[in-house]
């Protein structure tokens, strides 16, 4: 309810309220009442409704459509910082279905940035892999992924269909022990439109990260690059106070 006796903005208030309404009530694609009958229902103006539907866009719980209404938007997928999970994992555990689509994959040699990465000669061998990473047939990252050539063995385009975390610790029973990850907002460039069903200059999260193998070096087995869907996705983790 709107107190405005609180000492709390009238239009946060609004935004909460209708917060909690998409929590335990609205579902993705319900419509929600009209600038004109949220004044009327709280008895507050107009101008204070549109100043709350629009911080609530802005953070993507809804959107508008003109000449239609606003609109409760799809549920971003979330992942937790405080684990190591590869992106099957963790659309598994939200009983969705991981798939890639395969773009490129060969092999590259002499370039000095990825081996000083990977701990590698610049002439050794790195995969280098794109793909997209969909949940129930939508895309929701473009990932390229950098893989020293001498650790993982011949990789076919077959193994490039499944996890790559499944496929380093199952198929070659290697063990990953932690992974070093950024993550850093951008503005998607035209190859990440043509993929991911955005427009350019639309906002992403870039993901950076290399794993290191369970051994005495902690050799990296992996570096990979990220490009999700801002509006689709987004990243949570628990920070304790020392």
């Amino acid at each position: 309810m709107i107190d405005k006796n609180s000492p709390i903005p009238i239009y946060y208030q609004l935004e909460e309220e209708i917060k909690r309404m998409i929590q335990d009530q609205l579902k993705p694609g319900d419509l929600l009442p009209s600038e004109r009958e949220y004044a009327e229902k709280y008895d507050i103006s107009r101008m204070t409704v549109r100043q709350a539907i629009t911080n609530l866009v802005k953070e993507g719980l809804i959107y508008r459509q003109k000449g239609r209404g606003t609109f409760v938007a799809e549920r971003k997928f979330e992942q937790d910082l405080s684990g190591l999970s590869s992106f099957s994992e963790d659309m598994k555990n939200r009983g969705l279905i991981p798939s890639n689509k395969l773009l490129s994959f060969h092999v590259i040699s002499g370039h000095t940035w990825i081996s000083s990465i990977l701990k590698t000669e610049p002439t050794d061998e790195i995969y280098e892999v794109k793909r997209i990473r969909m949940a129930n047939d939508e895309p929701l990252a473009l990932e390229t992924i950098y893989t020293p050539k001498h650790l993982v063995g011949e990789i076919s385009d077959k193994d490039l269909f499944m996890s790559f975390y499944d496929y380093i610790e199952k198929k070659l029973n290697l063990e990953i022990a932690y992974g070093n990850q950024t993550i850093e907002a951008s503005l998607a460039h035209e190859e990440e439109t043509q993929y991911l069903n955005i427009k350019k200059g639309d906002p992403v999260l870039v993901m950076h990260r290399t794993s290191f193998l369970k051994n005495d070096q902690e050799t990296p087995i992996e570096y990979v690059k990220s490009i999700y869907r801002s509006d689709k996705y987004k990243f949570k983790m628990q920070m304790k106070r020392d």
